[in-house]
């Protein structure tokens, strides 16, 4: 970064003077990763582990008390079976952060919770909705199964899509909706075969 305009310093400077930073900046590209660095030490030092699988899973257990936080850049999301560990686990975070409690989960990354008294339900309704209507098939009729039975598709058949790029976009989408949506997983992985060199055909059954 370049010296602000109307700051003076203390000893001469040079045009290829740049200015050393005691800590990150907000806006900076190195600043999520010092945050990170910063707020992932502190669960570490809190007795945290973080999961070998993703990294952005802290995991606590002490007894019959279990503690699980995830991180999605600057978001956080806390789950116990004990009300008063996540309280406690705010107030120790409130003292080296600042942090805006926003309740309980309703909306994360397209996905939106219920609670019940069976117990909580995740559902994608709104994503879908919108993949649907991205599409133009929002006042489609449903059917009873994702895909025909016996469909056979080929990687040569029928004329390649001139941008293939909306295939891949769909089936992406797609992907994604199969974390609540098992019953499609089949029919997304089939077509997913086809992302080198999607043809019309491929596309049709999307």
């Amino acid at each position: 970064m370049t010296i602000h305009p109307g700051y003076s310093p203390k000893r001469e400077t040079t045009s290829n003077s740049v200015c050393r930073l005691h800590k990150s900046l907000y806006g900076l590209k190195q600043a999520s990763r010092q945050w990170y660095v910063k707020f992932s030490n502190t669960l570490l030092d809190n007795n945290f582990k973080q999961s070998t699988t993703d990294h952005s899973l802290f995991i606590k257990k002490s007894g019959n008390t279990f503690l699980a936080l995830l991180v999605y850049v600057d978001d956080i999301i806390t789950a116990s079976n004990f009300v008063k560990v996540v309280q406690d686990l705010k107030y120790t975070l409130e003292r080296k952060f600042k942090l805006k409690d926003l309740g309980n989960l309703r909306f994360f990354l397209r996905l939106e919770v219920a609670r019940t008294d069976k117990g909580i339900l995740i559902s994608q309704r709104q994503y879908a909705l919108q993949l649907l209507a991205d599409a133009g098939y929002l006042a489609c009729k449903p059917v009873n199964t994702p895909m025909k039975a016996n469909l056979k598709l080929s990687f040569k058949e029928g004329e390649l899509i001139e941008n293939p790029s909306s295939y891949r976009r769909i089936i992406g989408k797609l992907l994604y909706l199969t974390i609540t949506r098992l019953d499609i997983s089949f029919s997304v992985n089939r077509l997913s075969q086809f992302l080198a060199n999607p043809r019309v055909p491929h596309l049709k059954v999307a």
